[in-house]
């Protein structure tokens, strides 16, 4: 920490670029990031702030090519907090029902401000808004946080450039391979209407940050996952390009959001898409960004076996029920996880009008030099 006790004050001298994926073991040196929130977090833990002890969870490797990560979390089935109503992706923002500025001062990490030096600063970045890193009381794993921009605006659960950047630059803030961030639109198993986005630590490896993608936009850094379940993807490696895929992104979710297609946003550390070099494998100097549009789920009906949102359609699976974590193989999964994709007819109709919509979209970036 800087400063005044609870804020996380940060440049871009902080970015973590030299980062390795090695199986089984995590950074040898942590970053200030990871200091602050491990740390932070565990202190909550040993508190008693969250609604249960999460321990060391029982996780297994599934067979087969997808190389699913299954974990067994029976008390978030049980103790997380009953998901609102959503009616429509579009839904504003209601202040009568739950949003984090409710929450307990108590389950705040800590404030993130990133610090702007120079005009010539401020013109590039744009903002240095506050995001609050709060504690999820009811976690998927070890450090799991939300990161919520501006909360006292009020946003609803709809993906902006600066919330997104601030996910991206998190990753780059850590030095931990197995730090990720993610978002679930509404209809999309968001549970709550208040912009957040997701942030945890997962010590496995995923098949997508080093799979197959294929380049569709070039220029705006825009490929297609062609492994299950498919996805449209972005890669960065950070600086003035984070911005530049940060506006791409959000013009794509606003597409997405002006056509009511729910979605989940993934990112984490993964190799570059261009790169066929094996030896190249274990490099993670870059962000994979993954935007899987898919079947809306509206009211309350949840999966028994675990809901498909952000973690799960990455390839990690919080099971809530020891009889499906012990039973479920890949196929299994692949059966639950297929009734929320669009079809292959609809994926290629939505990524046409993307291009398209891309390809003639002017950068909002180009007002601010």
């Amino acid at each position: 920490m800087d400063g005044q006790k609870g804020i996380f004050t940060y440049t871009n001298k902080d970015f973590v670029y030299d980062v390795c994926r090695i199986i089984g073991k995590t950074s040898d040196v942590p970053s200030r990031f990871d200091v602050a929130l491990k740390c932070g977090w565990t202190e909550k833990m040993n508190l008693g702030l969250f609604r249960y002890d999460l321990g060391d969870l029982k996780t297994r490797v599934l067979p087969g090519e997808c190389g699913y990560i299954a974990q067994l979390n029976i008390q978030r089935g049980i103790e997380r907090r009953k998901p609102q109503v959503i009616l429509s992706v579009q839904q504003q923002f209601d202040p009568k029902l739950f949003n984090f500025n409710k929450i307990s001062s108590s389950e705040i990490l800590f404030e993130m401000h990133k610090q702007i030096s120079s005009e010539k600063d401020w013109a590039r970045n744009g903002t240095c808004a506050t995001c609050v890193v709060i504690i999820n009381v009811s976690p998927l794993e070890f450090g799991h946080c939300l990161l919520v921009p501006e909360p006292s605006r009020c946003h609803p659960q709809i993906l902006t450039p600066l919330a997104f950047q601030i996910g991206v630059e998190s990753l780059f803030l850590s030095a931990d391979p197995g730090f990720r961030v993610g978002f679930n639109s509404l209809g999309a198993f968001a549970s709550v209407n208040h912009l957040h986005l997701h942030a945890y630590y997962l010590n496995h490896p995923l098949r997508i940050e080093s799979a197959r993608a294929e380049v569709i936009l070039q220029k705006k850094s825009l490929y297609r996952l062609e492994d299950f379940p498919k996805a449209l993807m972005f890669y960065t490696e950070g600086n003035e390009e984070a911005r530049e895929v940060a506006a791409t992104v959000c013009t794509l979710t606003d597409l997405l959001i002006e056509r009511h297609i729910a979605h989940n946003v993934f990112m984490t550390r993964g190799c570059h898409p261009d790169s066929d070099n094996k030896a190249q494998s274990s490099l993670r100097h870059g962000v994979r960004i993954f935007i899987w549009p898919r079947v809306s789920c509206f009211g309350t009906k949840e999966e028994s076996a675990f809901n498909v949102a952000l973690c799960e359609l990455a390839g990690h699976l919080p099971f809530k029920h020891r009889e499906d974590f012990e039973r479920l193989d890949e196929d299994g999964v692949k059966r639950i996880v297929q009734r929320y994709l669009l079809s292959e007819e609809e994926f290629a109709d939505l990524e046409k009008q993307i291009v398209e919509k891309l390809q003639t979209a002017r950068s909002p970036l180009l007002n601010m030099t």
